[in-house]
């Protein structure tokens, strides 16, 4: 498949921080890569303020209009969300498409959806974010269905029918609210099952489904792409006391996600919202790692997960060097997810952390007690045990979280 070249436009607002600006511009071409595009040129503009009609100056236009000319340039993306206006004055200029950051990252969504929900969810984020710009798109909703920026809801005339959108929209937030009552079904199960359950979250390509699948050894889709997981994927885990967890995949953070995008997927991000704990996956080789965990606790915060026991996983330390590394969150942990003493470390780690949330207990279980046995085997976290042959009963010790069901049993005892 021939790769589309792209020209990339942004405007530096005065007003910003320049770190934050090259960073989300990097973060802009890589998203453009993984959209199946090359990025030939890269115009920037310092300006007070965006320009609310073309986005950029006249002067500017001029330059890029002849860049587009000379390097045959399929598409243009802009780094901030236009307007409909914005949108059809540029195509209007350049001659090409031209696409917004959130387009993009919509698009990428679309062609990485696996599952119906995940579909369902990506088509919602794309018809709403279309339905305020429909008048902005003029021609380009013709080509829909081949290209970057194309991808999703292409056989629907979108130009014609801004009913059949809106028709279109109801229906699918109908779907999905089967969908949302199914997992809630299905969280309200584990739930009353007491199984511990772990998310993992972070920002995108920071490492978390290579984790996943080291731990669970199951195989996720792993690429060094941004949003190679959009589906969320539970396996069970088995921390070294023997404790069993869910441990949940998330779809990756970004900066600046679409809005659109967060509430279409607000049901598989509840995900995060209602674990017990949270593993945040941070790429450690990545120079823009501050940024990027700034990112991730803004959006945790927006979930309210803000609360939940976190462990911070610096992952990729194969790839850090020297003294470039220091970590600033904790607690922490510094790992390869390719390397199995890493990962046991991280795992004691685990349960260190949960060792000071939950309370201590000492019980004694008879040995035809077999059930209870299993259960404080596989649902706390057992420090000590053995059996008393004078008193011909085990003696048990760990810890469990204060609302377990066998906390009350085991004070009982």
């Amino acid at each position: 498949m021939t790769q589309e070249k792209v020209l990339v436009i942004a405007v530096n607002q005065t007003k910003q921080e320049d770190h934050r600006f090259q960073s989300s511009l990097h973060e802009l071409v890589s998203l453009c890569k993984t959209a199946g595009g090359t990025v030939e040129e890269i115009i920037t503009q310092k300006r007070d303020r965006i320009h609310p009609a073309t986005y950029m100056g006249e002067g500017k236009l001029h330059e890029i209009h002849e860049i587009i000319e000379t390097k045959e340039i399929d598409i243009v993306v802009a780094n901030n969300e236009l307007s409909a206006g914005q949108i059809r004055n540029l195509s209007d200029v350049f001659g090409v498409r031209v696409l917004d950051r959130s387009q993009l990252i919509l698009d990428i969504f679309a062609m990485r959806a696996q599952t119906k929900e995940g579909k369902l969810q990506v088509e919602l984020a794309q018809l709403e974010y279309l339905l305020p710009r429909l008048h902005g798109q003029g021609t380009q909703l013709s080509r829909l269905g081949a290209g970057i920026g194309t991808r999703g809801p292409g056989e629907t005339k979108l130009e014609t029918d801004r009913r059949h959108i809106e028709r279109r929209i109801y229906d699918i937030k109908r779907r999905l609210q089967l969908v949302v009552k199914q997992r809630s079904q299905y969280r309200k199960r584990r739930k009353e099952n007491d199984v511990f359950q772990i998310a993992i979250v972070g920002y995108t390509n920071a490492g978390k489904s290579t984790l996943f699948n080291r731990l669970t050894k199951s195989s996720s889709l792993e690429e060094d792409q941004l949003f190679a997981t959009l589906d969320p994927l539970t396996r069970r885990v088995k921390l070294p006391s023997d404790m069993i967890c869910l441990i949940t995949d998330t779809v990756g953070f970004i900066q600046d996600l679409p809005t659109a995008l967060i509430a279409a997927f607000k049901s598989t991000l509840e995900e995060v919202a209602e674990a017990d704990f949270l593993l945040h996956v941070v790429d450690a080789s990545d120079s823009d790692l501050n940024q990027q965990q700034k990112t991730v606790q803004k959006l945790l915060e927006e979930l309210n997960a803000n609360h939940i026991p976190i462990l911070t996983v610096y992952n990729k330390k194969d790839l850090v060097h020297g003294e470039d590394f220091i970590a600033n969150q904790f607690p922490n942990v510094l790992i390869s997810a390719y390397d199995e003493n890493d990962l046991y470390h991280m795992m004691l780690q685990i349960e260190s952390i949960l060792k000071e949330e939950w309370g201590f207990y000492t019980t004694h279980v008879h040995p035809e007690e077999g059930d209870l046995l299993y259960r404080l085997k596989t649902e706390t976290l057992i420090t000590h045990r053995e059996f008393n042959e004078e008193k011909e009963q085990y003696v048990v010790q760990g810890f469990v979280r204060y609302n377990h069901p066998l906390n009350r049993l085991v004070e009982e005892k």
